[in-house]
C-alpha cells in the first residue's frame, strides 16, 4: 500500500463497507461493457490528430511560415504512421490474423478506413500548398517556382549547379534482363525514367535517385525556390548520352521501418540491434506516392516491382515530398514567424536581486522546484543540475536515464565528465528507442569509453521514464538529488516540447528511486514504492485505484473530478473505469494532443466525460493526472501515456508531487486549458474534434505570464 492510498478499514463493519464497494464497482464496470461500441478506433483517432495539424496549417491567424512548417510536421507525421502503423497492420493482415480491434473492426477494414482517410487528408494537403501557401508566400517575395517559371539567367545558374555538383553523385539504374528492378530505399525521392534507343528504337526503364545530401529546394537567390528534381529532370540527357530521354517522374516508396528485435534469444541486445538496423532499410514497401502526371504505364511498372496494391498509390500534384518544407520554414524572415520567445530562468533557481543563477542543490534543499518548460528554461535547471553534479567534488554518483537526446548533448558531455573525474556514474540506456536506436548506440559507447557504467534496463521492456538521481556527501549526510520529467533529456527539444519536471530533495522520493534504478541495473525487485506509481507493475493499478476513490468520493455526495493531460489514451482497462466513474457523478476531464480511444457524451455512459486538444506552436508533450480527493488533491506526474505500451510494456514513473504549492499550480493549468474560452478542439461522441475558437490561447497566455513574471 502507498502512503497515497486510505487504508482499507480492519473491522468487520469495514470489511462488510469495502465488500460492498467492490461488488458495486464490479457491477459498474459490467454495465459498461454492454456498450459495444465505446472505444474509438486508435489509428483513425491517429489520423484525426495530424488533420488537426493540418487545420493549423490552413488556419490564417497562424504566421505564413508556421503554415508552411505545419504542412512539413504533417507530411512527416505520416511517414512515420505509415512506416510503424501501417506496417503493423499489414503484418497482421498477411499473418492472417482475423481479429477485430476495440473499436470493432477487422484488420483489412480498418487499413481500408485509413487508406481512404489519408487519401482526403493528402489531397487537402496538397491543394493547401498549391493554392493557398505558395500564393501567399510569393506575396511576401518568397517563391516556390517550378522549372518552366525559371529566366534564362536562372536556368544558367541551375545548369551549372547541375554540372559541378549534382551531376557526379547521380547514379542511374537501368532496368532490364541483366539489370534487375533496383532497391528502392524507404522515403527516398525518385525519377522514373523512359528513355529510347534511337538506333533500335526500344524503350528502356532506369532509375534515378534524388539525392538526398542536397537542399531539397534548391536556393536561386532572392529567396526563389526550384525542386531538385526539376533541375535533374531538365538535364537527364547528361546522364543518359545517346539515348533519347521520353518522359520522367517522381515518385516515393514508404517502407516498414519497425524494429523486432528478440531480446530473450540475443547474446548481446547491442549486437543484435545492429543486425537489425540494417535489415530495416529492407523492409516491404506500405506506400507508393507519385506525381498524378504520370503515365499508366510507368505506373503499372512500379506498382508490379514494388509489390503494391493499387489502393496503396497515392497520386498527387507535385511537388512530392514536402517534409522538405522545413527548410522554407527556416528563412530568416522573422516577420512571419511566431513572435520570438526565449526561455527563462524559473524564479527559484535565480538570485532576485542580481538575476544571476543559483546553486540548484541550494535551491533544492530550500524548496522543491515544479519546472514547465519551455516557459521555464531547461539549459539553466535541469541541464544545469546534471553539469553542476558533474563538477562538484561532495558529489558521490549520478545515476540517469536516457531515451532520446540531442545530437551535441551537454547532458552526455557531463556525464562523460563526472566519469573521468572519478564519480560512479550510472546510465540506462534505452538503445531501442524508435528511430534514435543508431545514436543512442553511439552514445552509449561514448559512455562506456569514459568509464560510465551503461546498461540497458530490463530484458522485454523499453525504459522510458525520465529520472535523474544525484547522491551527495553533504555536512549532515548523504542527501538524494531527484529530478524525475515528462520529457526527454534533450537541449534541443526542450525547447519546443512542453514539459514538466520536478526537481526535489524529498527523502522518500529519493528512497524510491534509488530502489528503482537498483531494479533497472541489477537484479534487486521491488515492485512497491511510497510515492512512485511505476509500470508494469503499479502504475495501471495505482491510477485504478484513484479513480475508484473518486466514485466513492461521489457516492458519498462530495464533488469528484479526474483531470487527465496526455499525449494519447488507449487503454481499455481505464477508459473502462472512467466510465464507470462517470456513470457515478465524476466530472472526467482529459487534454489528449494526439490519440485519444475514449468516446465522450455517450448517454449513459459518458455523459460527464470532456475532451479537449490543444495544438500549438509548442508540442503538448507533459503527462499529468489529477484527483480532487475531496478537497486534498493529487497531482501526478512524469513519463506515461495511457496506452498499452506504456502500462505493459515499459518502464515508467509517475510521481505524486508533493508540495501543495506545486499542486495548486498544476490545477491553475488545467482550469486554463479547460476554460471555455480557451482556443481548442473539442471531441464528440462520435469521434471528430471540432475547433473551438476562444480568445484565450494557452501557449501564448502562458508565454505572457512568463514575461511578466507570473509563471
Amino acid at each position: 500500500m502507498t502512503t497515497t492510498e486510505a487504508p482499507t478499514g480492519g473491522t468487520a463493519v469495514g470489511d462488510e463497507v469495502e465488500a460492498s464497494a467492490d461488488q458495486a464497482w464490479t457491477e459498474g464496470l459490467a454495465e459498461v461493457a454492454k456498450y459495444d461500441e465505446r472505444f474509438l478506433d486508435r489509428e483513425i483517432s491517429w489520423l484525426r490528430f495530424n488533420q488537426r495539424v493540418l487545420e493549423l496549417a490552413e488556419d490564417p491567424q497562424v504566421p505564413l511560415l508556421e503554415r508552411t512548417r505545419f504542412l512539413a510536421i504533417f507530411a512527416s507525421n505520416l511517414d512515420e504512421f505509415f512506416m510503424v502503423r501501417v506496417a503493423g497492420l499489414k503484418r497482421r493482415i498477411a499473418a492472417g490474423m482475423a481479429v477485430r480491434a476495440v473499436s470493432g473492426l477487422l484488420p483489412r477494414e480498418e487499413l481500408e478506413a485509413i487508406l481512404e482517410e489519408t487519401r482526403e487528408l493528402t489531397q487537402r494537403h496538397a491543394d493547401l500548398f498549391r493554392a493557398e501557401i505558395v500564393p501567399a508566400l510569393a506575396e511576401h517575395d518568397i517563391e516556390l517556382v517550378r522549372w518552366g517559371d525559371l529566366d534564362r539567367e536562372e536556368q544558367k545558374q541551375c545548369k551549372r549547379l547541375f554540372r559541378d555538383r549534382v551531376f557526379p553523385v547521380l547514379t542511374p539504374l537501368a532496368v532490364d534482363p541483366a539489370h534487375p528492378f533496383p532497391y528502392i530505399s524507404g522515403l527516398s525521392l525518385n525519377l522514373a525514367v523512359l528513355v529510347r534507343n534511337p538506333k533500335t528504337g526500344k524503350e528502356h526503364f532506369a532509375r534515378v535517385k534524388v539525392p538526398p545530401s542536397f537542399s531539397r529546394f534548391v536556393p536561386l537567390g532572392n529567396q526563389r525556390f526550384v525542386p531538385l528534381e526539376d533541375v535533374m529532370g531538365e538535364h537527364l540527357k547528361r546522364l543518359f548520352p545517346g539515348m533519347e530521354v521520353l518522359e520522367y517522374h517522381t515518385f516515393r516508396v514508404t517502407r516498414n521501418e519497425d524494429l523486432e528485435v528478440e531480446e530473450d534469444d540475443a547474446e548481446n541486445l547491442l549486437a543484435a540491434l545492429e543486425k537489425e538496423l540494417l535489415r530495416r532499410r529492407f523492409g516491404p514497401p506500405v506506400r507508393l506516392e507519385v506525381e498524378d502526371s504520370i503515365t499508366p504505364a510507368v505506373l503499372e511498372l512500379l506498382v508490379s516491382e514494388l509489390g503494391v496494391t493499387q489502393e496503396e498509390v497515392f497520386r498527387l500534384q507535385g511537388p512530392l515530398d514536402l517534409t522538405g518544407l522545413h527548410d522554407i520554414a527556416d528563412l530568416s524572415r522573422e516577420e512571419l514567424k511566431y513572435p520570438a520567445f526565449v526561455p527563462s530562468a524559473h524564479s527559484r533557481l535565480t538570485e532576485v536581486e542580481s538575476a544571476a543563477p543559483v546553486d540548484v542543490f541550494k535551491a533544492a534543499q530550500r524548496h522543491d522546484v515544479l519546472l514547465h518548460h519551455p516557459y521555464d528554461s531547461f539549459a539553466t535547471s535541469v541541464q544545469r543540475f546534471i553539469e553542476q553534479a558533474a563538477a562538484d567534488p561532495h558529489v558521490l554518483a549520478i545515476k540517469q536515464t536516457l531515451y532520446r537526446t540531442s545530437g551535441d548533448s551537454p547532458i552526455i558531455d557531463a556525464l562523460v565528465d563526472a566519469a573521468e573525474t572519478g564519480k560512479q556514474v550510472l546510465v540506462i540506456v534505452e538503445i531501442k528507442a524508435r528511430f534514435d536506436e543508431q545514436a543512442n548506440i553511439r552514445w552509449a559507447r561514448k559512455l562506456e569509453q569514459a568509464g560510465c557504467h551503461v546498461v540497458y534496463g530490463i530484458v522485454g521492456l523499453k525504459t522510458h521514464c525520465k529520472l535523474s538521481m544525484v547522491v551527495r556527501d553533504e555536512p549532515e549526510g548523504i542527501r538524494r538529488y531527484v529530478h524525475i520529467g515528462t520529457g526527454n533529456y534533450n537541449s534541443k527539444t526542450a525547447r519546443l516540447y512542453e514539459d514538466l519536471g520536478l526537481i526535489t530533495t524529498d527523502e522518500v522520493i529519493g528512497e524510491d528511486v534509488a530502489h528503482l534504478f537498483n531494479n533497472l541495473s541489477g537484479y534487486s525487485r521491488n515492485p512497491t514504492y511510497e510515492e512512485l506509481l511505476v509500470a508494469p507493475d503499479s502504475l495501471r493499478t495505482g491510477l485504478l485505484a484513484r479513480i475508484r476513490r473518486e466514485v466513492n468520493h461521489a457516492r458519498a455526495g462530495s464533488p469528484a473530478r479526474i483531470r487527465i493531460k496526455a499525449n494519447s489514451i488507449v487503454d481499455e482497462v481505464v477508459i473502462d473505469a472512467l466510465y464507470a466513474a462517470s456513470r457515478e457523478g465524476v466530472v472526467v476531464e482529459a487534454l489528449i494532443r494526439g490519440i485519444c480511444a475514449l468516446r465522450p457524451g455517450v448517454p449513459g455512459l459518458s455523459e460527464n466525460v470532456r475532451v479537449r486538444s490543444v495544438l500549438g506552436r509548442f508540442l503538448e508533450h507533459s503527462r499529468l493526472y489529477w484527483f480532487d480527493n475531496n478537497g486534498e488533491p493529487e497531482a501526478w506526474i512524469g513519463s506515461a501515456d495511457l496506452m498499452h505500451r506504456n502500462l505493459d510494456r515499459r518502464v515508467e514513473v509517475l510521481v505524486r508531487v508533493p508540495g501543495q504549492e506545486e499542486v495548486e499550480s498544476l490545477g491553475g493549468l488545467l482550469d486554463l486549458a479547460f476554460d471555455s474560452d480557451t482556443d481548442a478542439w473539442d471531441l464528440g461522441p462520435d469521434g471528430a474534434w471540432t475547433h473551438r475558437h476562444g480568445e484565450i490561447h494557452l501557449q501564448e497566455e502562458l508565454i505572457e505570464r512568463q514575461r511578466g513574471g507570473r509563471h
